[in-house]
């Protein structure tokens, strides 16, 4: 992983659920929480997992370094699973909204030793796991692409047409 890769997938991070969520906008509360098969039932559910799991990452590697970005109230909560970061469509798109900034100016901070250093932390069950910093980045938004794809699938099984996963239109030649 480089610094240029990772601003690339920050930033078609921010613009893929930019036009995700003008999509989840519209949707009806029965919608928003309408039940498929799968893992996650939900388009609520899928979101607060992803909102989830980034915020927990960003302060984890947050804790590796004095980060700015980490200077912000917004990390003060603990967010774990279980936890309801929101229950309104609109609650939902402000707070992934403010986190995607973050995540701009996490990627914004990193240097090429940050990428290369062990990422140490304990993973949701408790456990002490050391991992490759650059590694960790790059898990955390192939985590994203998986889950806005099963949302993407859930908006099909609604016949709500969507495309939004074009990661071309940002890449230089």
């Amino acid at each position: 992983m480089d610094i240029k890769t990772c601003k690339l997938l920050a930033q078609y991070n921010q613009v893929t659920n930019k036009k995700m969520d003008a999509l989840i906008r519209n949707l009806s509360k029965t919608q928003w929480n309408q039940e498929f098969e799968g893992y996650f039932k939900s388009i609520h559910r899928l979101c607060s997992h992803l909102y989830i799991s980034d915020y927990n990452w960003l302060k984890r590697f947050g804790k590796s370094r004095d980060f700015h970005f980490m200077q912000d109230p917004l990390f003060d909560q603990d967010l774990n699973f279980s936890s309801n970061p929101f229950d309104e469509i609109e609650d939902y798109i402000l707070k992934r909204e403010e986190l995607d900034k973050k995540i701009i100016r996490f990627v914004e901070e990193i240097t090429d030793s940050d990428l290369a250093q062990t990422l140490s932390f304990k993973n949701t069950k408790g456990e002490a796991v050391q991992k490759n910093f650059g590694g960790s980045i790059m898990h955390v938004f192939n985590h994203q692409s998986h889950h806005r794809g099963m949302i993407s699938l859930y908006l099909d099984n609604m016949k709500i047409e969507n495309d939004f996963s074009s990661l071309l239109p940002l890449v230089e030649k």
